[in-house]
């Protein structure tokens, strides 16, 4: 796979234990907004039950398009493009 064809997904902490892997490459031709490659990866990594934990955890976690938060932004609006990395942060505790 190209790296220029890849989006890397990158998973943290409970996002990680839920999704069963650290990172994960999608492949795509074109860029695509963030709620589009949520959906792409939990088709991709989950079982019915394993999906259904993974979309709560990433319902709520902090999301980095490369260094860029995305705060409060809607995700369908998000551009993300071949060769970024998408980093999925779990809220910690005491903060």
């Amino acid at each position: 796979m190209n790296e220029s064809q890849v989006i890397r997904v990158r998973f943290w902490a409970a996002a990680r234990a839920a999704a069963g892997v650290a990172e994960h490459a999608v492949a795509v031709d074109a860029p695509v907004v963030l709620d589009e490659l949520t959906r792409r990866v939990l088709a991709e990594l989950t079982g019915e039950q394993t999906g259904e934990r993974l979309a709560a955890v990433l319902s709520s976690c902090s999301v980095l398009v490369g260094e860029r938060p995305v705060s409060s932004q809607d995700p369908a609006d998000v551009q993300v493009r071949p060769g970024d990395t998408v980093e999925f942060l779990p809220p910690f505790a005491g903060g």
